[in-house]
């Protein structure tokens, strides 16, 4: 029997849990293209489905009703070939080929003359059980212009990066990825980000798909202090 407080050779602690940062201090370290600290936006506010589609604008959707994809449900894989209430779409490479090209479609705009929506801050894990021990976190925008981008934010190696994409009318199916990379995409439905815990497809590549799960965030009070003391208060969207 090991004694009390044994650890084994080259032991390491597991990393404490670290909440995700916005504040200017945040900012201010990751000059991203789109300019974030520079809205005066507060980037955990929630977005419910009617304040998406009042922001797009109804005449903005082919489709009148908003569309929620359930993975593995009413859209799942099937050998080679993807499903849609219970139709085939297309094969598996295909539809990352169409993740891929929906969040490539962003339109060439000026990053100072855009307004943002924000959809909230969302914990990634590959298990819909907990967010408990997440340590990669999503931030997430739209713009009327139907670009949906954010950041992305890993605390425990404390690497963070920016993600784009866009918004595909027809299918209501909201991709991004990497700024300037072509892969991993990550897809779910635009209205599955109005919930409080929804599935995404994660496309590695076009021969490699993960499902994984976002669950959204209210933002910590001590969080909002650290902020504070990075150098700057959070604002707030009235």
């Amino acid at each position: 029997m090991r004694p009390p407080g044994y650890r084994p050779p080259a032991y390491r602690p597991p990393p404490s849990f670290r909440w995700p940062s916005y504040g200017l201090g945040y900012w201010n370290r990751n000059p991203w293209h789109w300019g974030w600290g520079n809205h005066d936006c507060n980037w955990w506010a929630w977005a419910t489905a009617g304040a998406v589609t009042g922001w797009l604008g109804t005449a903005w959707f082919d489709t009148a009703q908003p569309v929620y994809y359930s993975y593995g449900d009413n859209l799942y894989y099937e050998g080679d070939t993807v499903y849609y209430n219970e139709q085939p779409v297309a094969s598996t490479t295909e539809y990352a080929q169409q993740a891929q090209q929906i969040a490539d479609n962003v339109p060439d705009v000026q990053s100072d003359q855009i307004e943002w929506l924000p959809l909230g801050v969302f914990a990634l894990t590959e298990s819909n059980e907990t967010a408990e021990d997440a340590t990669i976190f999503l931030q997430l925008a739209i713009s009327k212009e139907g670009i949906i981008a954010g950041t992305v934010q890993n605390t425990t190696s404390d690497e963070s990066f920016e993600v784009q994409g866009t918004i595909d009318k027809d299918s209501q199916r909201a991709a991004w990825g990497p700024r300037g990379k072509d892969w991993p995409i990550m897809e779910t439905g635009l209205y599955n980000l109005t919930e409080n815990q929804c599935s995404a497809l994660i496309h590695f590549s076009e021969s490699e798909t993960q499902q994984w799960y976002l669950f959204r965030l209210d933002e910590e009070e001590k969080n909002k202090q650290s902020d504070s003391q990075e150098g700057g208060t959070e604002r707030v969207l009235d």
